[in-house]
Parts: C-alpha cells; sequence; structure tokens
C-alpha cells in the first residue's frame, strides 16, 4: 500500500472472518492494520521497560497496537500518533476507556514531524511504520 490507498485502509470495515483470522495468526484483535503479533508486542514492551509516571509515544499507532498493550502491561501514559483519522478514531475507542483511561492521548501528526519538544518521552515504539 501507499499514498492515498493507506488512507483508505483504515476506513474499510472488518468483517467476522477477518476478526477470526486476527485472533488465530496474530493472538489480538484490533483491526488487522499491522503484523506484529501478541507475544512480539510483549517482548517489545518488555524491552521498553515503562515504569509508572514514564511517558511512551507510538509512533504510526494505527488502531493503537502496540502501544496498548505496553500501556496494559506498564503503567506508563502513551501518546498515539498518526496520520489517517479513520485509525486514530479506532485508536480512541482502544485508549478511551478502562485500564487506560486518564493515561492515553491521541494526536494527529507525522512521525516526521512531531508536535513535542526534544526529550519529551522516555521511549518510542513504532510497529510495521515507515516514515
Amino acid at each position: 500500500m501507499h499514498g492515498a490507498d493507506v488512507f483508505e485502509h483504515y476506513a474499510r470495515p472488518h468483517g467476522d472472518a477477518t476478526r477470526r483470522v486476527e485472533r488465530t495468526v496474530l493472538g489480538h484483535e484490533v483491526g488487522l492494520n499491522g503484523y506484529t503479533t501478541l507475544e512480539q508486542a510483549q517482548a517489545l514492551s518488555d524491552v521498553v521497560g515503562a515504569l509508572p509516571g514514564r511517558r511512551l509515544l507510538d509512533v504510526g499507532c494505527g488502531y493503537g497496537w502496540p502501544g496498548v498493550q505496553i500501556a496494559r502491561r506498564h503503567p506508563c501514559d502513551v501518546v498515539f500518533s498518526d496520520v489517517p483519522l479513520d485509525a486514530l478514531r479506532e485508536a480512541k475507542t482502544h485508549v478511551g476507556g478502562g485500564a487506560l483511561r486518564g493515561r492515553a492521548d491521541v494526536v494527529a501528526a507525522d512521525g516526521r514531524w512531531l508536535p513535542f519538544r526534544a526529550a519529551f518521552f522516555d521511549a518510542i515504539v513504532h510497529a510495521d511504520v515507515f516514515c
């Protein structure tokens, strides 16, 4: 995918078959927007080692994977950043309640031009992203 196709990808609905394949193959269900498995996200989470009070940036978050997994495993604050608004709306539903309430923000920003000061984040992750 490239150009406008990337943005349209997030607007397409996902059916039951797609969700079953995602759960079976990847071990999670977040809308099949990447290839990071649950095990890989957990390993990334352990490497990041986010601690309470630390800030994590998930660049090119799509629907919020793997940042959601990391923030659920480690009580850090997380900012989800991407460009496609359809993806960000879905990411916002994933982070809007439950365990991430009050610890997560969603920002529309290109990974090449982020609106944050230097050293604002303690860790940055990106999965399946080419900026």
